[in-house]
């Protein structure tokens, strides 16, 4: 696809890659090492890519892994994708974030992508139980 700054693969700083996907790093990233990885085929969300692709997107994703924990030693990680404008997608071809996180790095990291939603992390009425 023409439009889509992933599909344009020349200009990403490309550090893993298979037949499927290619993984890379966050061109504005919010932590040290975070990376990208991606269907090499333009698939707009994560439910648009086929199931070869999936597979090849989190094999992709243990191996960046483990390069980050090599390379920066993080304390932890987060990993997730965003799907549709509501829920903060801003490029519209499929990707993961993989994103180190270091101790310290927030105040209390409780909650993780649970935090997502701030006024929900805590007292969540759709939730029976405690989160702590």
């Amino acid at each position: 696809m023409i439009d889509c700054v992933f599909c344009n693969h020349e200009n990403l700083d490309i550090i893993a890659e298979n037949e499927l996907a290619i993984a890379f790093y966050d061109a504005c990233p919010i932590s040290e090492g975070h990376c990208l990885v991606i269907p090499k085929r333009h698939a707009v969300t994560y439910f648009d890519a086929t199931l070869q692709e999936h597979n090849a997107v989190i094999s992709l994703i243990y191996e960046v892994k483990e390069y980050l924990q090599e390379e920066y030693n993080p304390d932890g990680f987060n990993i997730g994708s965003n799907v549709g404008h509501a829920a903060g997608q801003t490029v519209f071809h499929f990707h993961v974030h993989i994103i180190p996180r270091y101790r310290g790095d927030v105040a209390d990291p409780r909650g993780g992508v649970r935090k997502v939603i701030p006024h929900r992390k805590e007292g969540n009425k759709f939730c029976s139980r405690s989160l702590h």
